[in-house]
C-alpha cells in the first residue's frame, strides 16, 4: 500500500467521490469508520484490508447474532472500500458476493382502516416526558403526517419549520432519497391539525418541525421506539427488529390505500398512476407500479380488474421487491 495513503485517507477519498456523483453515503461512511476502528483495534500497523481482517469483521458481527439485512449492511461498505483500494494500486482483499445468507424478502404490512385508527388513539394518549418534552404534542402529528402524506420516516423528521407552508398546506420536501426536493399538498384536514399543533408552543429556536432533544431533529430510533410502544398498546403483534410491522409500511399502506379507493371509485388507476409517482417521490414508475400487485394481494376483488388494466406488466410483490422507496 502506498504510504501515504492510510484506511482513514482511503473511507474519506471513497465517501467524497460517491457523493460527487450525489450518493449521500452516511450511514455507509459510519460503518466504514467502524471498520477502520475495528481494523485499528484487532490488527494494529494494519493498513490495507486483508482476509483474515475482512472475516474478523464479519465474525464479530455473527457473535453479536445481528440479522442477515444488518449483517450485509455491514459487509457491502467494506466490499466497496476493497475495490476502490484495488482500483487505486492498493492490494486488497474484498469479500466474495453470495457467500452470505441472503435475508429474507420482507413482505411489507398494509395496515387495515381499523390499526390505524388504533395506532393514532394511542398517539393521542402518548403522555408528556421530561427527555423530550414536545413529545405528547409531536407523536400524534408525525405518525399522521407520514401516512397521510407517505412520506418516508426521514423525510417527516427532518422536515424544518421553514419547509412547512401552513397557509397554502404544501411541505416542501428536501434532499430525498436520490437527492431530490419535491412540494406535497397535505389535505384540508391535515393542514389543520398542522397548524393547531404549530400554535401550541414557542417555536422560537426550534429549527425542526418534529423536534427531538436539544433542538435536534428526532433520531430514526426514538421514532421507532414510540412507535413499537404504541404498537403494543393498540394491541398490534409486532415480529421483533427487522420483522415488521414497520413505521415504513405506513407509505406503502398510503399507497396501497390510494389505489384501492381509485379501483373502487372507478379510476383509471394506469392513468394516475405517474400521479403517485411523483407524489411519493419515485424514480421510476416501476416502483410505483409494484404498488398494484400489493393492492391486489391485500384486496383480492381487485385482482381480476388489475389483471384486465394492467396484466404481467406488474410484477409479484413476491417477486422482485421495490419496497424500499
Amino acid at each position: 500500500m502506498r504510504a501515504s495513503l492510510t484506511l482513514t485517507d482511503a473511507v474519506e477519498a471513497m465517501v467524497a467521490q460517491k457523493r460527487t456523483v450525489g450518493y449521500k453515503y452516511e450511514a455507509e461512511e459510519a460503518i466504514l469508520y467502524r471498520f477502520v476502528a475495528f481494523t485499528r483495534s484487532q490488527f494494529p500497523g494494519l493498513v490495507t484490508i486483508t482476509e483474515v481482517s475482512a472475516n474478523a469483521w464479519i465474525e464479530a458481527a455473527q457473535k453479536r447474532a445481528v440479522t442477515p439485512s444488518t449483517l450485509h449492511g455491514l459487509a457491502s461498505p467494506v466490499r466497496q472500500l476493497a475495490r476502490w483500494l484495488i482500483l487505486h494500486d492498493v492490494a486488497a482483499y474484498a469479500l466474495p458476493t453470495g457467500v452470505l445468507r441472503r435475508p429474507a424478502a420482507y413482505i411489507p404490512h398494509i395496515y387495515s382502516d381499523a390499526e390505524l385508527t388504533a395506532i393514532f388513539a394511542q398517539t393521542d394518549r402518548c403522555g408528556y416526558c421530561s427527555d423530550v418534552p414536545l413529545r405528547h404534542l409531536v407523536m400524534p402529528v408525525l405518525f399522521r403526517t407520514i401516512y397521510a402524506c407517505g412520506l418516508r420516516c426521514s423525510e417527516a423528521r427532518l422536515l424544518r419549520a421553514e419547509d412547512v407552508d401552513l397557509a397554502t398546506g404544501l411541505l416542501q420536501i428536501r434532499d430525498a432519497k436520490g437527492g431530490k426536493d419535491r412540494q406535497i399538498p397535505v389535505s384540508e384536514p391535515l393542514r389543520v391539525r398542522l397548524a393547531h399543533y404549530h400554535a401550541q408552543f414557542d417555536w422560537m429556536g426550534h429549527e425542526w418541525f418534529f423536534p427531538g432533544r436539544g433542538g435536534l431533529p428526532l433520531t430514526l430510533g426514538n421514532v421507532y421506539n414510540n412507535f413499537r410502544r404504541f404498537l403494543w398498546q393498540a394491541r398490534i403483534s409486532h415480529g421483533g427488529r427487522g420483522q415488521g410491522p414497520r413505521v415504513h409500511d405506513m407509505r406503502h399502506s398510503y399507497a396501497v390505500h390510494n389505489l384501492r379507493n381509485w379501483f373502487a371509485a372507478g379510476k383509471d388507476v394506469g392513468a394516475m398512476l405517474p400521479i403517485l409517482q411523483t407524489y411519493m417521490g419515485h424514480s421510476s414508475i416501476a416502483d410505483t407500479a409494484y404498488y398494484l400487485r400489493l393492492t391486489a394481494e391485500s384486496y383480492p376483488h381487485i385482482a381480476a380488474r388489475l389483471d384486465e388494466t394492467i396484466g404481467h406488466v406488474v410484477p409479484s410483490p413476491m417477486g422482485d421487491l421495490h419496497h424500499g422507496n
